[in-house]
């Protein structure tokens, strides 16, 4: 992702408002939102390679449109592109290898291969931070070049998958019924699998409005250049992949109950510190404090739905906690650019954080509750 750290600052250099940027951000959400659960469900039905391969097309075609944009109109049509991408690809993924694990007896070992693939990540995303900021410097325009080969690389990678034998349901149950049934079982009449969707969901939330605040903040309330950002950029992402490879270590010394607790108050807690810090090496030290937390919860609570959660339904599942995320960040996107616009970023992490801490409060007791069962 050689956008990322660059892309909230190159839609205000094409002259869009912080509000307009998080508009874009907030429908790219709501792509997430219409399409992540038929999505997911087309992964249970027809195959999770089909459905990454479809993924895979639309986040390169995705990156063409920017390319060659320069107002909000082809931003639009390009977030639209992306977001069909990535709702394709999420929960379809992570499914995949569970049932992959499943099939060769490891499905144990599961946070430890998320958190591995985790870090993978991670540790690209901070090398192409680092790149992207320094490309940034010459052209905004040429991270968007160079991602369009980067991004087209997923659809051979894709084609490579062998999917894994899984239990199916009847191909005559399929359809449009049979989607709201796991959607009732999973929201409604599973509290196990809903309690664990919704925190998951609620902690995705979090780390999701972060990581697309702070890279404005830095620029425009600390005057950093890009590639200082990228480095930045590069540094927090190595700090994930760094927490989330021994994230299943991590769980096994700290407990569930304890790493719980420090989800449903820290994350909050970070979002106020970050807004209220009063020198850039003060507010360093707690975005490495949050995303060291972001790399020990991803892989964790994708686990526990997963323990829950049975193969025929999984990357369904999956999708039904993406689409909460995306539908909470399209309300929650728009809201933050209208409280940085109007009252400056402090203002807005000290609010932002409140809001979460209520969220994780009303959730933490039935979670843990029926975090496993």
């Amino acid at each position: 992702m050689l956008t990322m750290p660059v892309l909230m600052l190159f839609y205000k250099e094409t002259g869009l408002s912080t509000r307009e940027a998080f508009q874009l951000k907030a429908i790219y959400s709501v792509t997430i939102v219409l399409l992540e659960v038929p999505s997911g469900y087309f992964a249970d039905v027809l195959g999770r390679k089909l459905t990454l391969v479809i993924g895979s097309i639309c986040g390169a075609l995705g990156f063409v449109f920017y390319s060659f944009g320069y107002s909000f109109w082809p931003f639009l049509f390009a977030e639209i592109t992306l977001g069909i991408g990535q709702s394709f690809i999420s929960g379809a993924d992570s499914a995949m290898m569970y049932d992959s694990l499943v099939v060769s007896g490891r499905e144990k070992k599961y946070t430890r291969f998320e958190g591995k693939i985790t870090a993978v990540g991670n540790v690209a995303e901070a090398a192409s931070a680092l790149l992207g900021g320094v490309l940034a410097e010459v052209s905004i325009r040429l991270p968007f070049y160079f991602q369009i080969a980067i991004a087209s690389i997923a659809i051979p990678a894709a084609l490579t998958l062998i999917e894994p034998e899984r239990k199916i349901f009847s191909k005559g149950k399929a359809g449009i019924q049979h989607v709201f049934s796991i959607i009732r079982v999973s929201l409604i009449e599973k509290i196990n699998i809903r309690t664990n969707i919704l925190f998951s969901a609620f902690v995705g939330t979090a780390t999701l409005t972060m990581a697309w605040i702070y890279h404005l903040y830095l620029k425009e309330d600390l005057a950093l250049s890009f590639t200082t950002i990228g480095f930045i950029a590069a540094g927090l992402n190595l700090v994930v992949g760094f927490f989330s490879v021994r994230s299943y270590k991590i769980e096994k010394k700290v407990g569930r109950k304890t790493l719980s607790w420090m989800f449903t108050l820290m994350f909050p807690l970070l979002y106020i510190l970050v807004g209220l810090g009063n020198s850039l090496l003060v507010i360093l030290v707690f975005l490495g404090l949050f995303y060291i937390l972001r790399g020990i919860a991803t892989p964790i609570l994708k686990d526990y739905i997963n323990m829950v959660t049975s193969s025929d339904m999984r990357a369904t599942v999956l999708s039904i906690r993406n689409f909460i995320i995306r539908l909470n960040f399209a309300v929650l996107g728009p809201l933050a650019g209208y409280l940085i616009d109007h009252h400056g970023y402090a203002f807005t992490f000290v609010v932002l954080g409140v809001i979460f801490l209520l969220l994780n409060l009303l959730l933490i007791s039935g979670f843990l509750k029926y975090q496993s069962s």
